[in-house]
């Protein structure tokens, strides 16, 4: 019988893997504070990590992080500044990977964190961009990580505050975006890829438990599955017990449920 872990654990996982090392890590808030202190423990401890508030860190904070402001996050950065300096690392082009969330993705990878309906009466305002199109468009790569509902993978989100890939195909280079858009949206169901030359998202990885079937009912639009779909590998021991240690009461990773 396996090691028990919730999905959420999973999900850092699966996060921290998308980190290569030696990657500059634009690193975001929730579930990503935790991925980038797992992937610097094992397989990226040449890994940087740029945090929107102005802190740069080179090692992961010792501490749970719940914002990245917290005083754990200040003690032992390399840099502690302001946003501005941060974002010009961005446009400049230094970031390798950005994490990002939101409210609603669609099939080409456009993030929606601003309205829930049509935009000039919107039956939900949400917080808006923060730093998140700004990676989006930006970073060299980087990877959405949000929940598998119907509700949020929709075909053509409401408003696009992030991009992805636009329209599909090319659009990118057409609209003179220099990012390299979005690698993987990680959800709570699985872990979606996107085409090369299409740039629609289809589903590369599928979470223990979680049938395709499911997958495909939980997403808005006619999602394509890789013939060769693998399951996900769980968390390993050490893997589990970093992020434990980290997060020992489960403020970040317990059960939605």
């Amino acid at each position: 019988m396996g090691v028990e872990y919730t999905e959420r654990e999973l999900m850092v996982v699966v996060a921290a893997r998308e980190i290569r090392d030696r990657d500059v890590v634009f690193v975001g808030m929730r579930l990503p504070l935790l991925a980038f202190a797992l992937a610097k423990r094992t397989h990226a401890p040449g890994a940087i990590g740029l945090f929107e508030n102005g802190i740069i860190r080179e090692t992961p904070a010792a501490e749970l992080l719940y914002t990245m402001s917290d005083p754990p996050n200040v003690l032992g950065a390399v840099f502690s500044g302001g946003t501005a300096e941060i974002m010009a690392l961005l446009g400049q082009g230094c970031v390798d990977l950005g994490f990002i969330g939101g409210a609603e993705v669609d099939r080409f990878g456009n993030l929606n964190t601003s309205y829930i309906g049509d935009p000039r009466r919107p039956r939900v305002r949400l917080p808006g961009s923060g730093g998140a199109a700004d990676i989006a468009s930006l970073a060299r790569r980087h990877v959405i990580i949000i929940p598998h509902e119907r509700h949020r993978f929709r075909e053509r989100v409401d408003y696009v505050t992030s991009p992805g890939y636009g329209e599909g195909g090319d659009w990118r280079r057409r609209v003179g975006l220099p990012g390299g858009g979005p690698a993987a949206i990680i959800t709570t169901l699985g872990v979606l890829r996107f085409d090369p030359d299409s740039r629609e998202a289809y589903l590369a990885a599928s979470f223990p438990g979680a049938g395709v079937e499911t997958i495909r009912r939980e997403t808005g639009w006619p999602l394509r599955v890789l013939s060769d779909i693998h399951e996900v590998p769980g968390p390993s021991a050490e893997e589990l017990e970093i992020i434990r240690g980290l997060d020992p009461e489960g403020f970040w990773t317990r059960s939605a449920a």
